[in-house]
């Protein structure tokens, strides 16, 4: 198997799916909740939609912490919105623990403040297209142009304590971070698979992505 979508039981994986596939038809891509094939995996794609308490629940429910741990560390790994918010510390949502692989924390947008620059009264969640600034270059932003519009649903954020890990931050309305990578992680709050051509071109370069090369 190239390529393992982890199952914790929460949100639509086979969207998540059928555009890996459609990037890499030559590779095995398969949504699995077995830790064992997790392993096996040459990458692994980690998403998840919902609320951060019950993902964690869910994780662990499955016995797949070991697993996603171990591929975040030792093969190119891919969160995508919760996979993003799962790998750091602590998240304000249920106030409940991460995995802790990055270091910081989730925090809900703030109640107040969210009004955009001509006055309109931001809603939360952010819904619908948002501008992405890249914040450094990565080999998975390759192709993709300074400012692309990728598809964002969610109510919380991620504030890493490292700003080294800032890959990509979107305005709503000021600045926050919404990609994050180190060594063989990559993370986005967006969805890539939503995304139309953008989010294509990243899930391809995810595909081709050989960090060992690139550092």
């Amino acid at each position: 198997m190239d390529v393992a979508v982890v199952d914790y039981g929460m949100g639509n994986l086979r969207s998540v799916a059928k555009a890996l596939e459609h990037v890499a038809p030559g590779c095995v891509v398969r949504v699995t909740d077995r830790p064992e094939e997790i392993d096996a995996a040459e990458r692994v794609v980690f998403p998840g939609q919902g609320a951060m308490p019950d993902c964690m629940r869910e994780l662990d429910a499955r016995g797949l912490r070991a697993a996603v741990l171990h591929a975040a560390a030792h093969k190119p790994f891919l969160g995508i919105c919760i996979g993003l918010q799962m790998l750091f510390e602590r998240s304000e949502e249920g106030h409940v623990a991460g995995l802790g692989i990055l270091p910081g924390r989730v925090r809900r947008f703030a109640a107040e403040g969210l009004v955009a620059a001509d006055g309109r009264r931001l809603k939360v969640p952010h819904m619908g297209w948002n501008r992405v600034h890249q914040a450094r270059a990565h080999p998975l932003w390759a192709g993709i142009p300074e400012g692309e519009r990728f598809y964002f649903v969610h109510s919380y954020v991620v504030e890493p304590a490292d700003p080294e890990l800032v890959a990509g931050t979107t305005d709503y309305p000021g600045p926050f971070t919404c990609a994050v990578a180190k060594a063989r992680l990559f993370a986005v709050q967006f969805h890539p698979e939503k995304s139309h051509a953008g989010g294509l071109k990243l899930l391809s370069n995810f595909m081709s992505w050989d960090p060992e090369s690139s550092r």
